[in-house]
């Protein structure tokens, strides 16, 4: 049916809990990806940059192939091998561990990025003050990236948000299973437009506000960066006038 066909909307709006349900499947396998990208991203991306060749090497290898291989591909391997070989875990819990070790690469790629934009002489300096690695990490180097880090990683958060939708391809229940059950439904059948304007409407409401604070985060920092560089280029001029004088 078309996009301006009332009785199409009226029967979008008559199904709105089944929409709200699948916004809800949505949001709880993006949360739970969203924990164990997390817990990738900091262990493969402390990897990346610690000072043993192999660490960094594993860390690499598992970076390199997530990334130059598509989530579905990877969602779909996980889901059939599983259940093929008897040990499925769910269609849900499939979503989450797929879409976790995805992000988990990207995410471990944005801390990497953030710990090495972190000056040579902040690491020389822990170390001669005696710090471990970990406790270089955690006490000097972590805290002073985690300006750098949170931008990219929150448009990393609406990209995982966004990619629920390949659970649509093993039979999911998230916000875009539901739609083509609706729009295939029996009952439901029919209103194609209407059900799909409604999800990506429903996707824009949820991934807008963060990527617009990903956007104005980042425009923030370059702003205090900038900032920053302008006063400490302009403090050497201004000692040397106060020295003539």
């Amino acid at each position: 049916m078309g996009l301006l066909n009332a009785a199409s909307w009226a029967k979008v709006w008559a199904f709105r809990a089944s929409f709200l349900k699948g916004l809800g499947t949505t949001a709880a396998t993006a949360a739970i990806g969203l924990l164990l990208a997390l817990a990738l991203g900091i262990i493969f991306g402390l990897m990346s940059t610690s000072e043993k060749k192999v660490l960094r090497g594993i860390a690499r290898v598992y970076v390199e192939f997530i990334q130059n291989t598509p989530v579905v591909v990877q969602l779909c391997f996980l889901y059939y091998v599983l259940a093929f070989s008897g040990h499925s875990i769910g269609i849900l819990y499939t979503g989450m561990i797929s879409l976790g070790v995805y992000h988990g690469a990207y995410m471990s790629e944005v801390i990497r990025a953030g710990i090495q934009s972190i000056p040579k002489g902040q690491f020389e300096a822990a170390r001669s003050q005696g710090f471990s690695y970990s406790g270089m990490m955690y006490y000097i180097i972590l805290p002073q990236s985690i300006k750098i880090i949170l931008p990219p990683m929150v448009n990393q958060v609406v990209n995982l948000i966004k990619n629920t939708s390949c659970l649509y391809i093993i039979g999911g229940a998230d916000l875009i299973s539901v739609t083509y059950s609706f729009v295939t439904g029996a009952t439901t059948g029919g209103a194609y437009a209407p059900a799909y304007v409604a999800c990506g409407i429903i996707f824009f409401i949820v991934c807008f506000p963060l990527s617009s604070l990903a956007s104005a985060w980042e425009t923030s920092l370059k702003k205090r960066e900038q900032r920053q560089v302008n006063a400490a280029t302009t403090q050497p001029e201004t000692e040397e006038e106060e020295a003539v004088l």
